[in-house]
């Protein structure tokens, strides 16, 4: 019914475990593999493709639905429909940003601050050049296909690149001098796929999964028994999503209780429950959690 596309390079194993969480596996012979099917009666191809490339295809309907990111969105232009930011990326499940790097010695503050005729290497010039006609900047803006942060100072003045965390910009003796666009990961689709009521649904259903398979990293259900005496004491220090579950048991006096809790602490948590009363505390893992 449905052909997807998955990002290929840096977001591709991060991608290939989120999917794998959702239960929706990606199979293919190796890792090199452009082709790949998903055991999904609603997804019947799948490719891996270039993230900057992924927009334009989608909206040229080769593929019905593909992942890729804001920043790729905005830098080709393409009017696809969005069913909405899959909140991870390539190390974290923060966003990525697109930012503008000089050297760390340069005393420029602000983009004003950067001389006529600067050369910027970038990977996104369509972006790069909106911004810098936005402050103002002549600038000459140099397509970079790869390794960006290498080409400072001995051939270009500064870069407009991805960044994660901004610890390589550091290692390579750049600062970063403003953010032009923010970008996390997103699910976009074709318009005419997405106007099919059979393809759209199907497309949310996939989305539904993905979701709750981001929400449910780093947390864990936590299950014990306690008695009415401890109830209040256990109750008020479980950090729970919402109220926890609390269910009344046959033997007299005694309370089951399940939250939701994130799996950070849980490790001073645990002692702590025993210790204000719980007893035959479970701790589960969860693959999905789905609001």
């Amino acid at each position: 019914m449905l052909s997807l596309v998955i990002p290929k390079g840096s977001l591709e194993r991060a991608t290939v475990d989120l999917f794998d969480a959702a239960d929706l596996t990606v199979r293919r012979s190796s890792d090199r593999d452009y082709h790949a099917i998903i055991d999904d009666p609603r997804i019947d191809r799948v490719r891996f493709l270039r993230p900057q490339e992924i927009p334009s295809y989608v909206e040229q309907g080769l593929f019905d639905f593909g992942i890729t990111g804001r920043d790729w969105i905005t830098e080709t232009g393409a009017d696809v429909a969005s069913l909405g930011e899959l909140q991870y990326s390539k190390a974290t499940s923060d966003p990525v940003r697109v930012v503008l790097a000089v050297p760390a010695a340069k005393p420029w503050q602000t983009a004003e601050d950067l001389p006529d005729g600067v050369r910027i290497s970038t990977e996104f010039p369509s972006l790069t050049r909106s911004y810098l006609e936005e402050h103002g900047v002549k600038a000459v803006v140099i397509p970079s296909y790869g390794a960006t942060e290498a080409k400072v100072p001995d051939i270009v003045d500064a870069i407009v690149d991805l960044t994660e965390t901004g610890a390589s910009l550091v290692r390579n003796g750049l600062r970063i001098l403003d953010t032009l666009l923010t970008s996390y990961t997103e699910l976009i689709a074709n318009h005419d796929a997405f106007a099919d009521p059979v393809k759209r649904d199907a497309m949310e259903d996939i989305a539904l999964l993905l979701r709750g398979a981001i929400s449910a990293r780093g947390n864990v259900l936590l299950k014990l028994n306690v008695g009415a005496a401890e109830l209040a004491a256990v109750t008020g220090i479980l950090p729970a999503m919402s109220s926890p579950t609390i269910t009344s048991l046959a033997l007299g006096g005694m309370h089951a209780v399940e939250a939701v809790v994130p799996k950070r602490g849980v490790n001073t948590l645990i002692p702590a429950l025993k210790a204000a009363g719980g007893r035959d505390i479970l701790e589960i893992p969860i693959s999905k959690i789905v609001e």
